[in-house]
């Protein structure tokens, strides 16, 4: 005979997943990995960017000299419309722009990670979506212990769309991984960017269509903070932004972070792999 409390806890579990399987899909949809038959993704956190005020729960604005500019919180905004904003300008001989980021606030490891974005317009500037924590910088397990992931950096004007990783921090052992994919119309409209995170690989898209997939550093096995940033150069990868038609902007739909649970418990079932332990084949 089940005691009470065990009786309690399955019930609990069968109402999670209930309430899982039927919670309402944000619109526009996202387009999933297939999940197996026994599993389900579940949105776990989200930002539709509704209102006029950056939600300061989720998100925090820095301010710091930045490059060759400064971030700074007047370049972020909410548009009324449903978008975050994130511009580019000149005050005096001053450039800024912006970044936003959920340190301290939400730090997750593995799942599917989603940004839809409008791209900017002008060189000089690039506008990124990425995955940090301090942790990059321990040197010992390769990117094992902390990884940087650009989910997309986008310093040209082009069709051409930048991911990375970067790992055992930026200094004589720093290491790197990336992969420039060609996306036809990217500059034109909105788009998607994400990647599948497992404790075994990275598996990174464009519009839900595959770019690039890699086991760089080992794989990331602890929790990162997400950034939304743009960064710029007196010359460089993106060119100058001293050239550039200012003020410039990049504007984003939404973040979401998915992840992939037990169908009957709702439980997460990706788990970290010891540090020693290679990637499976």
């Amino acid at each position: 005979m089940k005691t009470p409390m065990v009786v309690l806890a399955a019930l609990a579990a069968a109402v999670a997943a209930l309430a899982a399987a039927k919670a309402p899909a944000p619109t526009p949809p996202d387009a999933l990995p297939p999940a197996a038959a026994d599993q389900a993704w579940r949105l776990l956190w989200h930002d539709e960017f509704d209102g006029t005020a950056l939600d300061e729960t989720k998100w925090e604005a820095p301010e710091q000299k930045r490059r060759d500019g400064w971030w700074t919180r007047k370049a972020v905004s909410l548009d009324g419309q449903g978008h975050l904003v994130i511009r580019t300008f000149k005050e005096g001989d001053r450039y800024y722009d912006g970044c936003v980021r959920t340190r301290g606030k939400f730090e997750h490891a593995f799942g599917y990670y989603v940004a839809r974005i409008q791209l900017q317009k002008q060189p000089g500037h690039w506008s990124a979506f990425w995955m940090y924590h301090p942790s990059v910088g321990q040197v010992g397990h390769g990117g094992m212990d902390g990884t940087e992931i650009d989910i997309m950096e986008k310093p040209w004007i082009d069709d051409r769309v930048q991911h990375a990783l970067h790992w055992d921090g930026y200094g004589k052992a720093h290491r790197s991984e990336g992969h420039v994919a060609r996306v036809p119309g990217v500059m034109e409209g909105w788009h998607t960017y994400s990647l599948l995170w497992t404790p075994d690989e990275y598996v990174f898209y464009v519009d839900g269509k595959e770019t690039w997939r890699t086991r760089g550093g080992g794989v990331c096995q602890v929790p990162l903070y997400l950034k939304l940033s743009d960064e710029l150069q007196f010359g460089g990868w993106a060119g100058d932004v001293r050239q550039a038609a200012l003020p410039d902007e990049f504007q984003v739909d939404y973040v979401r972070v998915y992840e992939l649970v037990d169908a009957g418990t709702a439980k997460p079932v990706m788990k970290p792999r010891p540090l020693a332990e290679p990637p499976a084949k």
